[in-house]
């Protein structure tokens, strides 16, 4: 039975896709952790390279972004993953800033109690403790947090003022 994909070690002379875009070596030491809803991707990278000035950072996109290190039970698992991937990037790409951006009406939270909360209330409380948490696991890290909502059929976003009235460490 034939397959859709080649399993030998043999590389084709003609691949079957080629960037326009030159490999770039160099790391810029920074990663984005955000929400992996497909509808906002394209905006947060154009946010992630032209706002904050990132042409190269590591990509951690996931159902809820950081939600899952704010310390929910339910989400577990989802942390632990979350935990090493960044631990990993921290070490081997010598990580020295996390963006983190949560985003409106993220399903990610419909599965969650918010205890009488709305949805952007417990994204910043989320937010606030997923930085504390990266933090905790690397001392001297630079966290920020931004929240993607939409306005007039685009896309915008707004740096997230944690409850310190910090947001950059």
């Amino acid at each position: 039975m034939a397959t859709a994909y080649s399993t030998s070690r043999e590389v084709t002379a003609r691949p079957l896709y080629a960037s326009r875009l030159p490999f770039d070596e160099r790391r810029v030491g920074a990663a984005a952790v955000y929400c992996s809803d497909g509808r906002f991707g394209e905006q947060m990278d154009e946010f992630l390279h032209e706002q904050l000035r990132l042409p190269r950072y590591d990509r951690l996109a996931v159902p809820g972004g950081a939600a899952c290190l704010a310390g929910h039970a339910l989400f577990h698992y989802e942390r632990a993953a979350l935990e090493r991937q960044l631990r990993f990037l921290v070490d081997a790409h010598g990580l020295r800033r996390v963006v983190l951006i949560a985003h409106q009406d993220c399903a990610f939270y419909r599965d969650l109690w918010l205890g009488g909360r709305t949805l952007a209330d417990q994204q910043a409380i989320d937010l606030e403790n997923a930085a504390d948490q990266i933090r905790s696991w690397c001392p001297g890290i630079a966290v920020e947090a931004y929240y993607a909502r939409k306005v007039d059929g685009q896309i915008a976003l707004d740096l997230w003022r944690c409850r310190s009235g910090l947001n950059v460490t």
